[in-house]
């Protein structure tokens, strides 16, 4: 009898721990919506958006939404988004939570809210972010990325940055310069979501941690249609995975001396070459 009052009376709290994770995990679900969101819209307006050619390249993709800039005389920046990566089968990785901070001195002030998509092109910046914390402009080149459906037939040509930044504020989506800007991982929401004591960025960027989150999926499918690797039904394309009718010549890598996976192969979104 003692044991049954015993068990019943930890009941109550054990209901409130599995209601603690279950509100922890929606904190991260709301970040994935959000940045699905973001990717969705982006997508619908094709002249506005991050050229195909330079997503189909990427090495990562990094949406940040709601970063928050707040400035009088010192400025500063904050955000939380959600990382992929390409894994060794050319499909991204399931997602990793990460930070968005930044700092600026001058003659400034005032409030401002905007979305933000980052795109990475070199392996090394992205072994820089799961190994911690990346600073753009001083661990990996950052530059703001052209814009538009114009712009994707200049990107094999002039693609020697190892991150392309993206903002939209107000409806208009520009390049814009992030440099000095840190990009760490969220070990606390990577844990959280992933139900697990300890989820490295290392693990679940090679496939080893994953997770059946129904709102993961959509916004992996919105990182899929977004860089080729799927099409909306309505749309007529060639299947996933089918070579080019006319295949490409490899581009030259970057002078720099970046290892750009997607920069040397002549179909981008396969399986990255061993190297």
């Amino acid at each position: 009898m003692r044991k049954r009052i015993h068990l019943a009376s930890l009941l109550p709290f054990a209901l409130l721990m599995a209601t603690a994770v279950a509100h922890a995990q929606g904190r991260e679900e709301a970040r994935l919506l959000t940045a699905s969101q973001v990717l969705e819209e982006l997508r619908a307006t094709p002249d506005q958006f991050v050229p195909t050619r330079l997503l189909q390249r990427a090495y990562g993709i990094a949406v940040v939404p709601d970063v928050t800039k707040a400035a009088f005389f010192f400025g500063g920046a904050r955000g939380n988004g959600v990382l992929v990566v390409r894994q060794s089968n050319g499909h991204f990785s399931d997602p990793i939570f990460v930070n968005l901070t930044g700092g600026s001195f001058g003659f400034q002030w005032g409030i401002q809210s905007t979305d933000v998509v980052l795109v990475f092109t070199s392996q090394r910046s992205i072994d820089k972010i799961t190994s911690g914390k990346l600073t753009l402009g001083a661990d990996a080149s950052v530059a703001a990325g052209p814009v538009g459906r114009q712009a994707s037939a200049a990107t094999d040509p002039t693609i020697s940055s190892e991150v392309y930044s993206y903002s939209r504020s107000r409806g208009l989506f520009l390049g814009i310069a992030l440099a000095g800007s840190a990009i760490t991982i969220d070990n606390g929401a990577d844990a959280r979501f992933y139900d697990r004591g300890v989820a490295p960025a290392s693990e679940i960027a090679s496939g080893a941690i994953r997770s059946n989150d129904d709102i993961a999926r959509r916004f992996l499918t919105a990182i899929d249609v977004a860089t080729g690797m799927t099409v909306p039904r309505s749309a007529s394309a060639a299947p996933v995975g089918a070579p080019p009718t006319t295949p490409e010549a490899p581009a030259a890598a970057p002078a720099q001396g970046a290892t750009t996976f997607p920069m040397a192969d002549p179909h981008p979104g396969a399986a990255p070459s061993a190297h």
